[in-house]
Order: structure tokens, then C-alpha cells, then sequence
């Protein structure tokens, strides 16, 4: 059994790595949603909203940082084009969207698909004995879970 740097198998690594190419993907459209709602939202909850939207973005931003680390760590190469981030992802790009809730409500909805992704990449990091994976997806379901129920009370 051949393993990497860090004792792990390199078979399982790449299994890993390819969900973690994923997330990284997702993660890139995801913030580039949240720039642009941040950059366009008006009307009366505008502070509010502007405020929220780059506390997101900036916390998205570490995430990024983070995951593309953690493929480095496992000796694999993370995604690092445009045109890999829209080929592999799941979020889509919100264009030429001018509502407050909608965005509010795309927000949300990407946040539910990082959270499928990031429950995806624990089980086959649970499964690969890979801690440090494991326990970096922890805490974005963690974290992902209460922005979900915030948002959700937001748009009720």
C-alpha cells in the first residue's frame, strides 16, 4: 500500500481529493454569488443586508483558502481556474439578480449544496481514517447548519 506524505493511503487520498476539488469549486461560485449580492443590494434592508453579505464572503474566502491547503496536504493539485470552478460545480453563477430576497434565498440554497458536499466529503474522509479532513468538514457543517436556520428565519 503506497501513502503519502502524511500516512495516508494515496489510493483514498484521490477519492478524497476529487470531493475536495468539489467543495473548492462550489466554494469559488458560491463566493463570487456573495461579492455580487454584496456589490448590488439595495433597498430598505440594504445595511443589513451589505454587512452580511461580506461577513459571508470573507468567511467563504478562508473556507477556500482552507480546502485548497488541505488538497496540497493530501499532494494532489486543487482547481485553480475559472473555467475548472464552473465546470465542477453545483452553484451556479447568479447573474443580473436585483431582489433582496432572492438573493437572500440563493444564498441560502448554496449554502444547502456545500452542506450536502461537505457531508459527502466527511463519510469518505471518515471512511479513509483521514482526521484532518474530517474534522475541517465538521466544523463547516457545523457552521453551514446555523447560517442555514438564520437565513431561514430571515425569510420568514
Amino acid at each position: 500500500m503506497k501513502t503519502n506524505e502524511i500516512g495516508l493511503e494515496v489510493k483514498e487520498s484521490q477519492i478524497l481529493v476529487e470531493k475536495l476539488n468539489e467543495l473548492l469549486a462550489n466554494y469559488q461560485v458560491y463566493y463570487q454569488n456573495l461579492r455580487n449580492f454584496h456589490w448590488n443590494v439595495s433597498g430598505p434592508n440594504f445595511f443589513e443586508l451589505h454587512a452580511k453579505f461580506e461577513e459571508l464572503y470573507n468567511e467563504a474566502n478562508t473556507s477556500i483558502d482552507e480546502v485548497a491547503e488541505r488538497i496540497l496536504t493530501l499532494g494532489a493539485r486543487p482547481l485553480s481556474s475559472f473555467e475548472e470552478y464552473i465546470e465542477t460545480s453545483k452553484i451556479k453563477e447568479a447573474k443580473e439578480v436585483k431582489d433582496p430576497t432572492v438573493m437572500v434565498e440563493t444564498v441560502k440554497g448554496n449554502l444547502q449544496t456545500l452542506l450536502q458536499v461537505e457531508r459527502e466529503t466527511l463519510e469518505a474522509s471518515t471512511s479513509s481514517n483521514d482526521e484532518g479532513t474530517s474534522s475541517l468538514m465538521s466544523d463547516y457543517i457545523t457552521s453551514k447548519e446555523k447560517v442555514i436556520w438564520m437565513l431561514s428565519a430571515y425569510l420568514k
